[in-house]
């Protein structure tokens, strides 16, 4: 317990450095985000939180959230090269899923805190890296593909999901949701039959994580459960879930016994 407690204080601290160095790097570049092409969300509507005029951070709240996600990945990342990690899922593969965690983080800060169209590029990459990792983990583990070529496959696939987003931003959702949805249904429906001793309540806990996330996500892009000039605000929890959630698949990838 005492070394899982020294791994939180060391997760927190690094997020609270990276979390430093990200806001200051901010201050550097902006605060005029004006003079950068403006995110797709623009011209409708870039979630409830009013931005701060002049400041580094647009959407104080909706930025400093998203530093959830690099908390969970540094957390990831330091389990999985532990001394007492015991597990069928390799430090590697974990350490690519906290990496990709982080990347979520940092690039959901880019975006909130200014509105750009290059910080929404970096917001979307992370996502395409984390359902990428998704998908291509089950369809690994279903068709039995050795860690290498899968990890050819899952640089191939980010590849061109990143190919798509800066040649067509706007079905940047449409896609990911797309990506994700696949890797659900192959890892329920294929490959998680194949491995009965792994703890499927971990999935289903992130699921509903998820899906909670995503009603209060619509409910705050659509004005009802909205106050503008609040630090509350629905997208920032829709960013805590959303680690959350990410935390708990990384639980369940975790629970996959050796073989021996």
């Amino acid at each position: 317990m005492i070394i899982a407690g020294g791994r939180f204080i060391a997760a927190a601290a690094l997020t609270a450095l990276i979390a430093a160095i990200t806001i200051a790097l901010l201050n550097l570049i902006g605060p005029d985000w004006a003079r950068f092409a403006p995110a797709s969300c623009t011209g409708t509507r870039c979630f409830c939180e009013m931005p701060r005029t002049g400041a580094a951070l647009l959407q104080p709240a909706n930025s400093i959230s998203s530093f959830g996600y690099v908390f969970a990945g540094l957390l990831m990342i330091m389990l999985a090269w532990s001394r007492d990690w015991i597990s069928g899922f390799p430090p590697l593969a974990a350490s690519i899923l906290g990496a990709a965690a982080i990347i979520v983080g940092i690039g959901s800060v880019l975006l909130h805190a200014t509105l750009t169209l290059w910080g929404q590029f970096f917001d979307v990459l992370g996502m395409y890296l984390i359902s990428g990792f998704f998908l291509v983990s089950a369809l690994a583990k279903w068709q039995r593909i050795p860690d290498r070529r899968a990890m050819i496959y899952y640089v191939l696939l980010c590849a061109g999901l990143v190919t798509i987003l800066y040649a067509l931003p706007e079905v940047r959702r449409w896609l990911f949701s797309v990506v994700l949805v696949a890797a659900i249904i192959l890892e329920l429906v294929f490959a998680r039959p194949l491995r009965p001793q792994i703890r499927t309540g971990y999935y289903v806990a992130g699921l509903i994580a998820n899906i909670v996330a995503l009603m209060i996500w619509n409910l705050d892009q659509n004005g009802q459960f909205c106050a503008p000039g609040s630090l509350l605000q629905g997208h920032a929890i829709w960013h805590s879930l959303g680690a959350v959630a990410l935390w708990f698949a990384f639980l369940y990838y975790r629970s996959e016994r050796p073989i021996t």
